[in-house]
């Protein structure tokens, strides 16, 4: 589960990618703009490319993130269970549930 070591971070009513659009209670980014704001980022810090991105903190085809972020205690990313090839799918709990109705149908 997530650290508790971070700050709580509050939503503003304004969308933290930093364009000013006010978004609903609760939310931090209008729907998209959590995606446009890590792309500036990684184009700000590394190089503009996800693969810099990932070789940076040490990952890649040698070593997964999504494998560590399964593995981990400070994730709710899980792996589905019901994939037949391996690794399965792999996201947060509720990704993997979405996955597992649309992809793992149960018959009858």
């Amino acid at each position: 589960m997530p650290s508790n070591d971070k700050p709580r971070l509050l939503p503003t009513g304004n969308c933290w990618c930093g364009c000013g659009r006010e978004v609903g209670l609760g939310k931090f980014f209008a729907q998209g703009h959590d995606k446009t704001a890590e792309s500036a980022l990684i184009a700000l810090k590394y190089e503009g490319s996800v693969p810099h991105f990932l070789h940076a903190h040490g990952y890649g085809p040698h070593h997964s993130v999504t494998g560590d972020a399964v593995d981990s205690e400070k994730t709710d990313w899980v792996e589905c269970d019901e994939c037949t090839t391996k690794p399965g799918y792999r996201g947060a709990r509720a990704s993997v549930a979405k996955h597992k109705r649309i992809y793992h149908k149960k018959e009858g």
